[in-house]
């Protein structure tokens, strides 16, 4: 399994890597939000591949 090392990315690339995982959290509040008070199968989906996204930031995965 090949392992990404965000350190190693071109500087442009590291700093969208780090303004997305800033911006992800008040995004997947929202979409909670949303998927809590109108849930569509759209919504689910995006909630939960939203919550994979910040479980491989908060792992270092990505």
């Amino acid at each position: 399994m090949a392992r990404y090392y965000r350190y190693k990315l071109p500087p442009w690339a590291r700093h969208c890597l780090f303004v997305f995982e800033k911006v992800l959290l008040p995004i997947v509040i929202f979409q909670l939000i949303r998927t809590l008070l109108i849930p569509t199968t759209f919504d689910v989906l995006l909630s939960g591949i939203l919550i994979g996204l910040i479980i491989a930031f908060y792992l270092e995965w990505i």
